[in-house]
């Protein structure tokens, strides 16, 4: 299995799975904004798109799992509590989905959103927003669905790994390293704090700091109702 995060100069990751064996592939957590990108990619190595994976309902950009699977066909894959429109495929702690000699395992995460989960392949995890890189922390709670007590509790779920995983995180600064769970059991705050109110207190000061989603008013409709809109200005 080969693994590769294929946005250059964002904050926001998109991770290339490969069976190398069959040379199918898929997406985790792609941007609409780069859909020429990983058609161009998928196109010169030769790989079969079979799944695009949202790790959760995205408020801060389009995602072209919808797009990807009107053009390549490909399934289109969330938590089967999301709310949002054209996924194909819903998944649960109990859900196997084989690509070629891959198989991905599926873990609940709410927090950052209520359908937030960790994608699970073969020694990587792909957090989305439940954990990021270091000092990075976690993502924000203070969005549509985000709740505070929830991300707090299952951060529990990152106790089902062992130490050398990798973690794929959804966002970091580009050219960050993604680096093992042991790593950031030891580099991450927010897993060596005890209390919740610490946490409460953590996330709130950032959202502060971070003021408002400039695209949500955007993004989130057309990542619920599965449609691009006529304007998106961020493009223009």
């Amino acid at each position: 299995m080969r693994v590769e995060q294929i946005n250059e100069g964002v904050w926001a990751m998109t991770y290339l799975v490969v069976c190398e064996e069959t040379n199918k592939a898929t997406l985790i957590d792609p941007v609409w904004d780069n859909l020429s990108d990983y058609l161009s990619i998928l196109e010169e190595q030769d790989l079969e798109l079979t799944h695009c994976m949202a790790t959760h309902t995205h408020a801060d950009h389009i995602t072209a799992c919808f797009t990807l699977r009107e053009q390549t066909g490909c399934e289109y894959l969330m938590w089967n509590g999301t709310p949002s429109l054209g996924v194909s495929i819903m998944v649960d702690e109990e859900t196997s989905i084989t690509m070629g000699e891959v198989e991905f395992h599926f873990h609940y995460t709410p927090g950052h959103t209520a359908d937030s989960m960790v994608i699970e392949a073969e020694g990587f995890i792909f957090t989305g927003d439940h954990l990021f890189t270091g000092k990075g922390g976690v993502g924000r709670d203070d969005l549509p669905s985000g709740r505070l007590h929830h991300h707090w509790q299952s951060l529990d779920v990152l106790e089902r790994f062992e130490g050398d995983v990798l973690v794929c995180t959804g966002h970091d600064p580009p050219g960050t390293e993604m680096m093992s769970l042991e790593w950031n059991r030891e580099n991450n705050h927010i897993l060596k704090m005890d209390t919740y109110e610490d946490f409460a207190n953590w996330q709130v000061e950032t959202s502060e700091k971070l003021g408002g989603v400039s695209k949500i008013k955007i993004a989130l409709p057309a990542n619920l109702f599965a449609e691009i809109p006529a304007d998106i200005p961020w493009l223009e």
